[in-house]
């Protein structure tokens, strides 16, 4: 844990602000979920809440028989992160955060499809977003399905359906 040396009260309705700094350098936005926790040593701890995340183990596992299915870097994320991802391009996509491009497509509810426009996928522009899928789970987005490359490829049509069919998928076991 890190200190800010930011200190804040409580209000008289239990209410806290986040200073903007903060809220900017983490991506908290107004009516971003977070979850609460506490330490043995009575730390109160605010952590982003990401229904993706939930899933990392199962998406790790689905990531890889999806690039298997594809034969390119399957990338899983939330909102703002990768959380999974497998495939040639594994390790420079693992962890990383996803670029404005992604997260636009993800806001918006758009699929992207190929073309020589593709989406970079990270924040430092490694790898091109062949295919995105936004998982939709109860109305609201939580993240994305992408097939990624080096370089500008056309997706095979069966590469698109396999996109699709993991992020409907996804999407349904969030429901649960």
């Amino acid at each position: 844990m890190k200190a800010t040396g930011i200190v804040r009260r409580i209000d008289d309705l239990g209410r806290v602000v986040i200073p903007k700094e903060i809220r900017r350098t983490m991506r908290i936005r107004e009516g971003s979920p977070l979850e609460i926790y506490t330490g043995v040593s009575g730390e109160v701890i605010f952590k982003k809440y990401s229904p993706v995340g939930e899933l990392t183990a199962f998406a790790g596992d689905y990531a890889e028989a999806l690039s298997k299915g594809t034969e390119l870097t399957a990338v899983i994320c939330d909102e703002d992160t990768v959380i999974a991802a497998a495939g040639p391009l594994k390790k420079e996509m693992a962890g990383k955060g996803i670029s404005d491009e992604v997260r636009t497509l993800m806001k918006e509810r758009r699929k992207h499809i190929g073309g020589d426009s593709a989406p970079c996928v990270t924040e430092n522009g490694e790898a091109l977003a062949v295919v995105v899928y936004p998982i939709i789970s109860c109305g609201d987005v939580g993240g994305a399905v992408l097939l990624v490359s080096d370089r500008p490829v056309a997706p095979a049509d069966s590469d698109i359906k396999l996109a699709l069919a993991a992020a409907d998928f996804l999407g349904r076991q969030l429901e649960d």
